[in-house]
């Protein structure tokens, strides 16, 4: 009986008074063992009562095993960076707020909305900053439901922004009116500075470079109405520079 293994790489050839051999490959002839030793770089023999094969096999084969592991999960990892560079490729590289349907990529477009104050509605400028006077004001957008929808109850968007501000995702309130609420505004005379009450949702946000973020919120969803916002830092304390893209959650049925 003979049996051949050869190995690309050296491993231990395990006797049973504990020792081994540093090897290459062996050759069960019968009641002999003849192995090639990495340690002098010739062919020697053993009895074959000397070696522990079923040891010598073990850890032959869980080693074996690991680099398999090891060599999938670099696979599926190179899978998934190439998965992800396709799918960033994809993105336009105008500022806005995208989302990935499928190999679809869909654009949201900026929400028409417009500033409520006691005293007058204004409507607000994209791009632009908008005075406020002292008082009560709200932002709304017109209509009481977002044409886009999504289905995810964690929706994951791509925002890429032009410049440094901040943006997050806010839970809009639909109002009598045909409009939904962004946010409400404060505008103190005295000081004419502005406070901002909005419904945040806690998001998080992975930076893609190139002013790229990809940005999904912490929990699930409820259904209803959403927008992502982008807040602009006015040298105007008594304005407010606000960009929106609305959408709204509608389970997808099972």
């Amino acid at each position: 009986m003979s049996a051949l293994l050869l190995l690309g790489e050296t491993f231990k050839l395990y006797l049973k008074d504990g020792g081994y051999h540093m090897v290459r490959e062996y050759q069960q002839q019968n009641d002999r063992i003849r192995y090639f030793s990495t340690e002098r770089g010739e062919w020697e023999e053993i009895p074959l009562e000397l070696v522990d094969l079923d040891k010598t096999e073990a850890e032959r084969k869980a080693k074996a095993q690991s680099e398999a592991e090891e060599s999938r999960a670099v696979d599926a990892e190179e899978k998934a960076v190439r998965a992800l560079q396709k799918e960033l490729s994809a993105i336009p590289i105008e500022p806005g707020a995208y989302f990935m349907r499928g190999k679809t990529v869909d654009t949201l477009a900026l929400a028409d909305y417009r500033v409520i104050t006691s005293k007058k509605r204004q409507a607000l400028k994209i791009l632009s900053p908008i005075p406020l006077v002292p008082g009560k004001a709200v932002v709304v957008i017109k209509g009481d439901r977002s044409k886009f929808t999504v289905g995810d109850e964690r929706p994951e968007f791509y925002f890429r922004r032009d410049k440094q501000e901040r943006f997050t995702i806010v839970k809009v309130t639909p109002t009598k009116k045909n409009t939904r609420i962004v946010e409400s505004l404060s505008i103190a005379a005295v000081v004419n500075q502005t406070s901002e009450t909005r419904k945040e949702i806690p998001i998080f946000q992975q930076d893609m470079g190139n002013g790229l973020f990809k940005v999904w919120p912490e929990k699930p969803l409820d259904p209803g109405e959403y927008a992502m916002v982008q807040f602009g830092d006015s040298e105007d304390p008594s304005e407010i520079d606000l960009l929106v893209w609305d959408f709204a959650y509608v389970p997808t049925p099972h």
